[in-house]
């Protein structure tokens, strides 16, 4: 009997996020609470500008996409805010605050090698994995010691969004 095998990956979904974005801006130009702030948020390639003309709007803007972003079933581990600890910090820029989103995709080195590590300790002893750039391919003569990978990794706590592919 053939190996069975998946990978694991952290892809974007570009065209949900594109809707998420088009639809937070759309909610922030017509709420009452963001009339005179200048507020908005616009996506250009691999990042989302946010602007409004004080922390608390850009913040609130922000709070309007995450929303729009959930909906649209995008994990909130693909934003990167830029900063060590990951938190949204809008910076000034003449007269108006910025908060610039980047989004992550691909599985890092690290985060691999994290993920290598959990399957080799607490996974079953049939179970291979193996880094293939920004993805990991987990192979294993049983479907059912690669369905207990994936709850096992479902269950762990990563910081990076991660869906699984190519199942055979």
């Amino acid at each position: 009997m053939a190996d069975s095998s998946f990978d694991i990956v952290s892809k974007l979904d570009h065209q949900e996020i594109a809707n998420a974005v088009n639809t937070a801006a759309k909610e922030v130009a017509t709420r009452y609470d963001f009339k005179g702030v200048g507020a908005s948020l616009e996506l250009s390639g691999e990042s989302i500008l946010i602007k409004a003309n004080s922390e608390e709007r850009a913040l609130a803007v922000l709070d309007v996409l995450q929303t729009w972003l959930v909906k649209r079933k995008v994990s909130l581990k693909h934003l990167d805010y830029g900063n060590d600890d990951n938190t949204p910090t809008p910076r000034v820029s003449g007269k108006e605050y910025r908060l610039q989103v980047g989004l992550k995709e691909g599985i890092s080195q690290e985060v691999a090698k994290k993920i290598g590590k959990l399957i080799r300790d607490e996974g079953p002893k049939s179970v291979k994995s193996q880094i293939q750039g920004d993805e990991l391919r987990v192979t294993s003569k049983s479907r059912d010691d690669l369905q207990a990978v994936q709850r096992l990794i479902q269950g762990a706590d990563l910081d990076t969004a991660l869906q699984f592919t190519n199942r055979r």
